[in-house]
């Protein structure tokens, strides 16, 4: 018998009169809740009730109902977040279905207004009608939404040129914790901003000598913004604040102009410390984005049918790395000066296609051919996460950044680290900022795993320490790095960021324990693999050995980066865009498919009446069961 934890029922009855008070959508069953407990991080918290609202009166709603009821709650955009933000003890407002307009757009201005459930792309292709677009350009973007972008602080491979979700974000209007609706902006003298900015002004001298000064930081709260002499944003307050600190409404964007023109080349290294030493020597060329591709994710691509032809077409030999360096000037010519400045500098360093090492570059000026290859680093994460083995690449320690003469001897002295704990890393990185996103290959259902992630977090954070960068430099706090912030800003810093959180939100009702008072990392409760997590067996029709545990290793495969939610382009699953439920989502329906062969939906929950009823996939409702399994 299953001996996972199960799901419980939700406690709380009185959701019937929240469905009385919205026109969106209650979930309470099992099953949905379920599919809103996990993101793209390790991490698996199963959430009191969904909402879906229709109308923002809905949120108003939900909101108020929370607080009377004394429930935490957690603005959600498309759930793809690696730290564990968007999981937790609460009611999840899911704002993606519906509340995703542009309600202002000013081509003129280079500006818009947007609802926070927009996706990137959907947005961008409006855009790039007038030839401009918001170049926030993360690799998501196909299913990421500027809400949560904006509650991420997310960057993107030219941030090098555009900066992070902060420095194209101009406004916000947003419902504080009492319910209180107001525009966040330049700084007025009302009470709340007058007390933000006398802390601006107590804590500059500590805001100075402890917050990184590479360019991706994210951390914390962006108290930053409120010193003296800075603009004092208001909205920048609240970029990267995770839903701790009020609930979005609608945001206003700085947009730029399309990059017309551009070229690409593709970097070979024979060692992975040959490309992060050079990433340094890179960058004065003026790249709009130099990205790190090693040779696991070359490998992995080669294995894979959809990319082997693409990966083969701009990979020469068996390099230990790649960086791919792309221009972006509107002089078609100054970018092809800029391409061979870089096949000049890489011989200067040794790396021509006939030097004694691996080394040289392939150009890539046909547009198509540039994004046949952006598209193989886009899928990073899915490539990694490919491997069929216990041991998964984990998001712990992926979002470190140093200063870029730091780079190569990070790097190494990390995978010394990981060496030392009995594994290695998968990497990828947007290089031209001195962030990596390295992830250790750990199994996490083991207790072995969770000690490992402990000690190298430990260890890594330390270096990231000595070296003065920052351990969230993309990704965000959430549940995985909000415990360490007082190693990265000393503890004055971080009571500073109490005191914030105490006055948005003085009775921590929006989205706890993430940035502020966290859990421990490790904590193996909220793992998505507690303790007692057991595999079922089930007969099964086809032959599942090749993956790790079956037909559950299988469904576990699904890392919930959600890719399967893109709106456009081939589809996991055209349900899902009739729809727009998450119940309809390939992602959804290989949640509900591992969480009943887990026995986290009850003993014998797959071959169940309400499987039949509630299941994501129409076969499992027909009980022909799609993934084959025997009756």
């Amino acid at each position: 018998m299953a001996t996972s934890p199960v799901i419980p029922v939700t406690d709380h009855p009185d959701f019937t009169r929240l469905t009385a008070r919205i026109e969106g959508d209650v979930l309470t069953h099992a099953f949905d809740r379920g599919r809103y407990a996990t993101d793209a991080s390790i991490y698996q918290i199963i959430p009191r009730a969904v909402i879906v609202p229709k109308r923002w009166e809905d949120v108003e709603a939900t909101l108020d109902f929370a607080r009377e009821q004394g429930i935490p709650v957690l603005p959600r955009g498309g759930g793809t977040s690696q730290a564990g933000q968007t999981i937790n003890d609460a009611i999840v407002i899911d704002f993606s279905k519906h509340l995703n307009r542009i309600t202002d757009y000013d081509p003129g201005a280079g500006e818009a207004t947007v609802e926070p459930g927009i996706v990137l792309d959907q947005f961008n292709a409006r855009a790039k009608a007038d030839g401009l677009w918001f170049p926030v350009d993360v690799s998501t973007a196909s299913r990421a939404t500027i809400g949560g972008m904006a509650a991420n602080n997310s960057c993107g491979s030219r941030s090098l040129r555009y900066g992070t979700m902060r420095d194209n974000t101009l406004a916000l209007n947003a419902m504080m914790a009492d319910g209180t609706l107001r525009a966040f902006s330049s700084a007025t003298n009302a009470p709340l901003d007058s007390d933000m900015l006398a802390l601006g002004a107590r804590e500059a001298d500590e805001i100075a000598a402890r917050f990184p000064s590479v360019q991706r930081r994210v951390g914390g709260y962006n108290i930053d913004a409120l010193v003296p002499g800075q603009t004092n944003n208001m909205a920048h307050l609240l970029v990267g604040s995770e839903g701790t600190l009020a609930i979005t409404k609608d945001i206003r964007i700085r947009l730029s102009p399309t990059l017309a023109r551009k070229t690409l080349g593709v970097c070979h290294f024979p060692t992975f410390h040959d490309a992060m030493d050079a990433a340094q020597h890179i960058v004065p060329l003026g790249p709009v984005a130099v990205e790190l591709v090693d040779h696991n994710m070359i490998a992995l691509g080669r294995d894979i049918p959809q990319f082997r032809p693409i990966v083969d077409e701009f990979v020469r030999g068996d390099p230990a790395a790649l960086l791919l360096v792309e221009f972006a000037e509107d002089d078609a010519h100054e970018n092809r000066r800029r391409l061979t400045q870089l096949g000049d500098l890489m011989g200067e360093l040794g790396f021509a296609w006939n030097g004694p090492r691996i080394g040289g570059v392939v150009e890539a000026e046909d547009p198509a051919f540039q994004a046949r290859i952006w598209g193989v680093r886009t899928q990073g994460l899915n490539i990694m996460m490919s491997m069929r083995t216990e041991g998964k690449p984990v998001s712990f320690v992926e979002d470190c950044a140093v200063a870029l003469p730091d780079l190569a001897a990070f790097t190494e002295r990390l995978t010394d680290v990981f060496r030392k704990h009995g594994t290695d890393g998968t990497w990828y990185a947007h290089a031209s900022v001195g962030l990596l996103h390295v992830r250790p290959v750990l199994n996490l259902k083991e207790e072995l795993g969770a000690r490992q992630l402990r000690a190298i977090a430990e260890e890594a954070f330390d270096i990231v320490a000595e070296y003065k960068g920052s351990h969230s430099g993309e990704h965000g706090d959430g549940i995985v790095r909000s415990e360490f912030h007082e190693r990265m800003f000393g503890p004055r810093i971080v009571r500073a960021f109490e005191v914030v959180k105490d006055r948005f939100d003085p009775n921590g009702i929006l989205n706890p324990g993430k940035i502020v008072r966290a859990p421990k990392m490790d904590d193996r409760t909220l793992f998505r693999t507690p303790p007692g997590y057991t595999r079922q067996t089930p007969g099964t029709a086809f032959n599942w050995s090749a993956w790790p545990g079956g037909l559950t290793g299988a469904a576990e495969m699904c890392n919930n980066n959600g890719a399967c939610r893109k709106l456009s382009g081939g589809a996991m699953c055209p349900s899902y865009r009739a729809t727009r439920n998450e119940r309809d989502l390939t992602r959804g329906r290989a949640n509900t498919l591992r969480l009943a062969l887990t026995g986290q939906l009850g003993e014998d929950a797959l071959a169940s009446d309400t499987v039949m009823k509630r299941g994501a996939c129409p076969a499992l409702r027909s009980r022909s069961f799609c993934w084959s399994v025997r009756r």
